[in-house]
């Protein structure tokens, strides 16, 4: 049973996805907030798994409330999923780097809702598909120049197993392209995501193309 936290600050979508959600075997929701400070305290007296976040609401922002979430909580931290309604919003990026599992757009289907907060309890990072390649290559543009993440400390198969996961490959992806099992791709995003002290495969694949590892377009 996967537990869900869902916050939205419009009473109609936040009901409409509790409803969804409810009605789904295997997920059971543990509370619902209507803004970022109200997200923080039922996250601390529930302790969800999966926390679907909007971003623009009154008061304290999504991207505030993910920092202090994830801050706050006790391993195992809970896997957030940020829904927004624009494909290019800003506040995405910020919420990538505040340790978000990945991002929805508020249009998607009811079957790639479930399957993404699946994916997402299940450690992998959820981006819309329509528009990942875009939203990562203009935050790359964004941040052009910046003083990139120094990958130095990463062995060349962690390169290599980060360098697929910024191209959107899952493990399983991942391990039939290098020839290894899946279980050694985790053990080296893992030691990827310590040595470069990421909390989310999304942050990973953001320092990918902050580093150059990945280029825009290439």
């Amino acid at each position: 049973m996967t537990t869900v936290l869902v916050v939205d600050d419009q009473f109609l979508i936040r009901a409409g996805l509790v409803g969804l959600l409810r009605a789904a075997p295997g997920i059971e929701v543990v509370g619902e907030a209507s803004d970022g400070a109200e997200a923080v305290a039922l996250a601390a007296e529930t302790a969800p798994e999966v926390i679907l976040m909007d971003i623009r609401m009154p008061g304290m922002n999504g991207i505030d409330a993910t920092e202090r979430i994830l801050a706050q909580a006790a391993d195992p931290t809970p896997r957030i999923l940020v829904l927004t309604t624009f494909d290019l919003d800003e506040y995405v990026y910020g919420a990538l780097r505040a340790g978000a599992s990945g991002f929805l757009l508020k249009d998607s289907g009811p079957e790639r809702l479930l399957a993404a907060v699946a994916a997402v309890d299940g450690g992998d990072a959820l981006f819309a598909p329509s528009v990942t390649r875009r939203l990562v290559e203009a935050y790359a543009r964004q941040t052009a120049g910046e003083q990139p993440t120094d990958l130095d400390v990463l062995t060349s198969r962690e390169l290599e197993v980060l360098k697929l996961i910024a191209r959107g490959l899952s493990n399983l992806e991942i391990a039939d392209r290098l020839y290894i099992s899946e279980a050694t791709v985790k053990t080296h995003l893992n030691r990827t995501m310590t040595k470069l002290d990421l909390d989310s495969r999304a942050q990973a694949v953001v320092v990918a193309y902050e580093s150059g590892l990945v280029t825009p377009g290439g």
